[in-house]
């Protein structure tokens, strides 16, 4: 009878070490606590209160639940390995293996959690997008990105909601701003944050020569309550006609806006809601929310320097290459993860790259 106290051991340790980093002992303390909440009679009197004590009791219930799985998982297999063993029965080896290696892939699953050390990853993210070099093929190339993230927020389970696009001249867009809501949306996109090359036959040019563009994605946490005042005299506004990606206009009537902080250069636009007024309110506070953030950035970036240390890739830094022709293959230049399968990278399939991020961006951090 073939002994499995190794593997259990070591799978006891990791189990040890998710009830750190999900925090179990406060979560469940915490539970009770939000259980008591929920059945307040008055709890929807304040409905973005409701929201969030809902949202926060989804996200604890889901984390007990995963471990206390994996727990009881591993203590039946535990179980029978030292049952097997009093009894010398080979005949349960397949079945304390494969109880093993499932636990075990849970383990991998859970241990992305780890990963996430950033002070806002579990918010959901502002996400801007914006055609650089490459004419009309760099705003292909954008309107291509824009559809790869909505595939990947769907295969997420994700809402990604669009706040404003600007067409391209002949094709694609010149740029897009949207949001994307759901568990640790900021923390997995900010491996999206730089620039992305694309080298391809342009399907743009007569003589089919090569083409290579260039797009910028840059991404902010959403804050819940941004620590920031803005200067009405600073803030300019354009209104534009509400559209979807591609062309496909919402409505005929120019409520679609778009704020641009003069200082920072930054742009937030709403076009989700149907007058003027609304729309402006909305884009203000993904202003607010979008200039505090930055302000966070450059202190953390202050103290790097003072420390020594200096960011490996910054805003507008080529972090992704994506070769359609003379070969196929995407890769990520700050972390070495690259794929064979474009199409597949391009329908949304980032997860490997974007724990490939993770994992790198601890490392540097450890450094």
């Amino acid at each position: 009878m073939r002994d499995f106290s190794g593997e259990l051991s070591e799978a006891r340790r990791r189990l040890d070490e998710a009830a750190t980093y999900l925090h179990v002992a406060e979560g469940r303390a915490r539970m009770t606590e939000l259980e008591a909440e929920m059945g307040r009679p008055d709890l929807w009197d304040d409905a973005d209160e409701a929201k969030a004590l809902t949202a926060e009791y989804a996200a604890v219930r889901d984390d007990l639940a995963t471990y206390d799985g994996l727990s009881s998982a591993l203590d039946d297999v535990e179980v029978l390995h030292e049952m097997a063993r009093e009894e010398d029965d080979e005949s349960q080896e397949s079945e304390i293996a494969d109880g093993l290696a499932a636990v075990g892939r849970g383990l991998d699953r859970l241990e992305l959690r780890s990963l996430f050390t950033g002070e806002h990853d579990r918010a959901d993210c502002i996400v801007q997008i914006n055609a650089k070099d490459g004419g009309v093929d760099a705003q292909d190339w954008s309107e291509m990105l824009l559809r790869m993230y909505e595939r990947w927020s769907e295969r997420r389970g994700f809402t990604m909601t669009v706040d404003g696009v600007s067409e391209g001249t002949e094709a694609g867009i010149l740029s897009a701003e949207v949001t994307i809501s759901g568990r640790y949306a900021y923390g997995l996109m900010t491996s999206e944050r730089g620039t992305h090359r694309l080298v391809r036959i342009s399907p743009f040019d007569n003589q089919g020569r090569r083409q290579t563009s260039f797009a910028a994605v840059q991404v902010w946490p959403v804050l819940e309550d941004p620590d920031v005042e803005l200067n009405e005299s600073d803030i300019r506004m354009e209104v534009f006609r509400a559209s979807g990606a591609g062309g496909q206009h919402v409505n005929k009537t120019s409520s679609a806006v778009r704020l641009i902080h003069e200082p920072t250069g930054m742009v937030a636009s709403s076009q989700e809601e149907r007058s003027q007024l609304q729309n402006r309110e909305k884009a203000l506070g993904r202003l607010r929310t979008m200039v505090a953030a930055k302000v966070e950035e450059e202190r953390a970036a202050e103290l790097d320097a003072i420390g020594g240390k200096q960011a490996q890739v910054g805003w507008g830094s080529q972090i992704r290459s994506y070769v359609l022709q003379p070969y196929q293959m995407v890769k990520d230049l700050r972390t070495d993860v690259e794929s064979g399968n474009v199409a597949a990278v391009l329908d949304g399939d980032l997860d490997e790259f974007m724990e490939g991020y993770l994992r790198w961006r601890r490392a540097d951090r450890e450094m």
